[in-house]
């Protein structure tokens, strides 16, 4: 029974090493790029977990991911050699500049077949390398903006913590989903009530919908200021409002100062946004309690990120601490 059960491991080795010899050469290049891919979006990850604390911990969070990373980093670039190797990559002439370029042309997809120097290069394989040039070339323009939206995340971060923290206040993350104003003033109605909050985000998209319908001389110049239109199309101004209105009701389209202005009179509340990036905002301030009594007038309070994500802006709920 031992040696039949050695066998079968053996034979199972024996398969997959098979298999492996039996990859491709753009098989092995494509599995480089998503390694690499995944490595990169792994470190914009950690960046933005290690983007929270106070400054010291975050400059011990960066140091920690910089050296994960970095060494994570080596690994992968040592196996992708070993495998480069076997493709036509050496690391061993000496000719380092020569070795990294081929390297970035293998990554790419172009072939790295050893050719004489003296053999004039066609055509076909010129337009390669340029591919390669700029595939290289863009990935280290998505590295650069991934580092900028996380250190711009950072300093804004910083601005408003500054800001709230005196006010015994602080920040409820709010899930980015395009949703995100109008799931933020949901969870501030409910804090509010004391409890559930009486309109649902769903049901706050259709009331400010309704409000810039039966309201459109107040909204549609900022509408149209806000959207250019077309010379040629052949809906009108009003009909273009419309649709917008119909896109707020039904979509996940993202909501700002329009929406906003809507709101603070479909709920009768002074609306306080504050920001890291830009002043703070006050809106329906003829909403204001003077007193601090009664939930029906307390403030609903919002925090405006300009940075908090590569696609955009976004809103987050502001609460007591």
């Amino acid at each position: 029974m031992e040696d039949a059960d050695e066998k079968t491991h053996e034979e199972v080795i024996s398969d997959e090493a098979v298999e492996k010899e039996q990859q491709t050469r753009d098989e092995i290049l494509a599995r480089h790029r998503k390694e690499i891919s995944l490595l990169q979006k792994k470190e914009v990850e950690m960046k933005k977990a290690a983007a929270k604390g106070s400054k010291a911990e975050q400059k011990a969070k960066k140091k920690q991911v910089e050296e994960e990373i970095s060494q994570l980093s080596g690994k992968l670039k040592e196996e992708h050699s070993k495998e480069l190797a076997a493709l036509g990559y050496s690391s061993g002439n000496g000719n380092e500049k020569n070795n990294l370029d081929t390297l970035v042309k293998a990554i790419a997809g172009v072939s790295v077949t050893s050719q004489p120097e003296n053999t004039k290069s066609s055509k076909a394989k010129q337009r390669r390398d340029k591919k390669a040039q700029q595939e290289a070339e863009r990935e280290q323009r998505i590295q650069a903006e991934q580092s900028n939206i996380v250190s711009d995340r950072m300093i804004e971060n910083e601005k408003l913590e500054k800001k709230l923290k005196p006010l015994g206040l602080t920040v409820t993350e709010i899930k980015p989903d395009g949703h995100c104003l109008y799931r933020a003033v949901e969870d501030q109605l409910a804090i509010l009530s004391g409890g559930r909050s009486p309109y649902t985000y769903q049901e706050l998209r259709k009331m400010v919908a309704a409000y810039m319908r039966n309201h459109s001389s107040d909204f549609l110049p900022f509408f149209l200021s806000e959207n250019l239109i077309e010379g040629d199309s052949d809906e009108s101004p009003a009909q273009k409002f419309e649709n917008y209105c119909k896109e707020v009701e039904s979509t996940a389209v993202w909501g700002g100062q329009l929406e906003l202005g809507a709101l603070t009179h479909c709920l009768k509340k002074h609306i306080m946004i504050f920001s890291g990036s830009f002043p703070d905002v006050e809106m329906g301030k003829e909403y204001k309690s003077e007193n601090g009594t009664g939930s029906y007038n307390l403030s609903i309070m919002l925090s405006y990120h300009k940075h908090a994500f590569g696609l955009g802006e976004h809103y987050n709920s502001v609460v007591p601490t």
